[in-house]
């Protein structure tokens, strides 16, 4: 029998389980050249017990003996049968027994390391094979180089790149683009583009591995020039490149011209209906303020996955619509399609805003059931989602939950505590931090940022700032406008101006904040001259910027600036009025004492004024003892059924400071009745680094009896000096309490 028809025998009856000993017994004294051709045969056994089993068999008749001749083919073709069962003790066995490893040996270990996510052991394997006298090839650099870029191991990476500079093999491209990648995974883009420039030849490969870190890194506008660049030496971006770069134009000021452009070339190359592509442009306009054209590409798509869903239901949610996003998960959900972690964390905002707990708990058990509560970005989802539903008690229960806490899950918690007001608790947390392995990130001082705001706290806020310089995070633009608005509203405007002037990036939101605090300021000129610095930057005004500029003309008194700026905002950009505008409308009116014309300014509004709007006017109507136009306001506010109980302390402050004691009387039992509750006011001062706040009627301070006299010993000195207390509705027939 032919030898060849003796190995193809050979083969059958090993993936038969036959005993092949008389076979190879037979064979061997016939000295055949049969251990390579046998394996070219079974070089794909159809499981790794099958290959074991022809192991052991070639191992008892001799052929892994280092005298054998074949001892270094057949062992370098069982490791590589090992590595791709992923057997990696019996790969080693085999590379054990190679009599002279060779880099084809070398490299199969590597991979296997590697590919079990051995990375620390691949880099010392490496080590070993230096040591050992072989030279890397163009195979091994790119697996050591992943080690190192998955252990973001920055400096051995450069180590390996000087070998390959020594090597001279820098002008392998496969090489060249594993380099690209393991720089930009280490965080160090100017190696990147070192190693990008030096190339003499730039394929696709190249372009996408250091556009996609760009992108990866953060740095969105290199990210869209270089795909420019590629554009221009005629190269046409894949599928790749396109969903990597997409996503980035949300982020960018002209995001959405720069997202059409890209979209245009998407559509030349022809990767416009691959799916990541179509993610990536769902993304795109939720991030560019254009929902409803994300839903029109999903709408249109083909096939969907659970991407294309979660991209969606999220980005409603980072627009406002959240019933829209609550809505599509139900959908998605009646489909029948499977819920993942992706899904949970990107519908768990909407139904924090919703307030839908009942159904937010539902999602808690299916992350309870799923074993997903250990990831942290549920995790912090589900924070969020509590402490937005109000149930900052189930908040923290999930944060004593998650048991590897990163930075995310800590801020969600101090986030958590603002929403419901525990600015105390959300500094504590935010003390704790210091004590983790953790360090606060640009989020978390955003968080921090408004509660030295709301406390006055200007001490920790200026603590905050030196961080956020030291750490680089002062650049961020979030932290730039949360410290701009922390030191206005704790009354250091000039040192909010240095902040704002020391601000290399500034964004609508920048310009917006600094406008508000001139407004709180009274400096109404100053905001309007910050109004046209945003203007020559190219900087398109929003809602919000209006709000900020009405309020500010309001508290200048600068009607006719303000009904400018209003027209203006209608006008010539188009914003159609909300109700808020119409407040500081109201507002600025009646600063002015033209109570009437702020009257004939709601008759004519085309919606029907809010209790917020009718509220603007009655205190303007307090101010200025206007007590029947008072009363018709109060009347038009009763009949919303509004639940805020400060607009009926208004008309009662107003019947009190006229000594109309029956009719304040009547308004509190009107209080009483429909069950109202005044939230009780409060106060705070900072004494060192402790921060005290009283609330009305407590009585649990440690030095209460001190505080007591000194306000007794101060209200003296003010009625002694006819300092009367009548404006802010002081009153002695209601047993001296003020009614504020």
């Amino acid at each position: 029998m032919p030898l060849s028809m003796q190995i193809q025998s050979l083969s059958n009856f090993v993936f038969r389980n036959t005993n092949v000993n008389v076979y190879l017994t037979t064979l061997t004294r016939q000295k055949h050249t049969l251990p390579i051709h046998l394996f070219h045969h079974l070089k794909s056994p159809p499981n790794l017990h099958q290959a074991k089993k022809l192991h052991a068999i070639l191992l008892v008749h001799g052929f892994f003996h280092p005298t054998s001749p074949h001892n270094n083919s057949l062992s370098s073709n069982l490791i590589n049968v090992y590595v791709n069962f992923g057997s990696l003790n019996y790969a080693f066995l085999s590379f054990t027994q190679l009599h002279h490893k060779s880099n084809i040996a070398w490299n199969a270990i590597l991979r296997a390391l590697i590919g079990s996510n051995h990375f620390t052991i691949a880099i010392q394997f490496y080590h070993s094979m230096l040591r050992h006298g072989v030279t890397p090839d163009n195979y091994t650099y790119p697996l050591v180089l992943k080690a190192c870029s998955s252990l973001h191991a920055l400096e051995i990476g450069r180590w390996v790149y000087q070998r390959i500079l020594y090597n001279e093999e820098k002008s392998n491209l496969f090489v060249n683009c594993a380099l690209i990648d393991m720089f930009v995974k280490c965080g160090s883009l100017e190696d990147a583009r070192r190693v990008f420039d030096e190339m003499p030849v730039r394929d696709l490969a190249s372009w996408t591995a250091l556009i996609c870190g760009t992108v990866w890194n953060g740095d969105w506008l290199e990210a869209v020039w270089l795909f420019r660049k590629m554009r221009l030496e005629g190269l046409k971006p894949d599928s790749v490149i396109v969903a990597s770069v997409l996503p980035v134009c949300g982020r960018l000021i002209e995001g959405l011209k720069l997202g059409m452009a890209m979209l245009g070339c998407a559509l030349r190359s022809g990767v416009d209906s691959d799916l990541y592509v179509s993610n990536a442009i769902i993304d795109m306009y939720c991030k560019c303020g254009y929902p409803l054209e994300a839903y029109r590409v999903f709408r249109n798509m083909v096939c969907r996955d659970m991407v294309s869903w979660s991209t969606l239901i999220s980005g409603y949610s980072q627009n406002g619509m959240y019933q829209e996003s609550f809505e599509l998960y139900v959908r998605m959900v009646n489909m029948g399609l499977t819920t993942n972690e992706i899904v949970v964390t990107s519908v768990l905002p909407a139904l924090g805003k919703l307030k839908l707990l009942k159904q937010g708990k539902e999602m808690h058990n299916f992350v309870l059931k799923q074993g997903l509560l250990t990831d942290v970005v549920v995790g912090s989802a589900l924070i969020d989602m509590y402490a937005n539903c109000g149930s900052v008690k189930e908040a923290e229960s999930i944060f004593k939950y998650v048991s590897d806490k990163d930075i995310n899950v800590w801020n969600s918690l101090i986030v958590g505590y603002n929403l419901v007001g525990d600015f105390q608790s959300a500094f504590f947390t935010f003390r704790e931090i210091w004590v983790t392995r953790h360090r606060p990130n640009y989020i978390t001082l955003v968080s921090v940022l408004p509660i030295c705001t709301q406390l006055g706290a200007l001490r920790q806020g200026k603590e905050i700032h030196g961080y956020a310089t030291k750490n680089g995070l002062g650049l961020n633009v979030s932290v730039g406008n949360s410290l701009i608005d922390m030191y206005s509203k704790c009354g250091f405007l000039e040192l909010g101006v240095k902040v704002f002037n020391q601000m290399i990036v500034k964004n609508v939101i920048t310009y917006n904040t600094m406008i508000s605090a001139c407004g709180a300021h009274g400096l109404g000129e100053k905001g309007l001259a910050f109004y046209e610095q945003m203007k020559e930057a190219g900087m398109k005004p929003n809602k919000v910027t209006f709000i900020s500029l009405l309020s500010a003309c309001s508290h200048a008194g600068l009607v006719d600036r303000g009904w400018l700026l209003y027209n203006s905002m209608i006008n010539d950009y188009g914003i159609k009025p909300d109700m808020e505008h119409y407040s500081c409308m109201v507002d600025l009116i009646g600063r002015t004492g033209d109570l009437d014309g702020a009257y004939k300014f709601i008759t004519s509004m085309p919606v029907t004024p809010d209790a917020n709007v009718l509220g603007g006017l009655l205190s303007a109507c307090r101010l200025h003892n206007k007590v029947e136009l008072a009363e018709l306001l109060a009347e038009h506010i009763f009949e919303l059924n509004t639940e805020d109980s400060g607009h009926y302390v208004l008309l009662s402050n107003l019947y009190a400071s006229r000594k109309q004691w029956e009719d304040m009387s009547k308004v509190r039992s009107l209080i009483k009745d429909k069950g109202l509750e005044k939230k009780p006011g409060s106060s705070w001062i900072q004494v060192g680094h402790h921060i005290s706040i009283f609330h009305a009627t407590s009585t649990f301070h440690p030095e209460l009896t001190k505080i007591e006299e000194t306000l007794d010993s101060l209200f003296l000195v003010m009625k002694s000096e006819d300092h009367m207390l009548a404006n802010v509705g002081f009153c002695s027939h209601v047993n001296d309490q003020i009614l504020t």
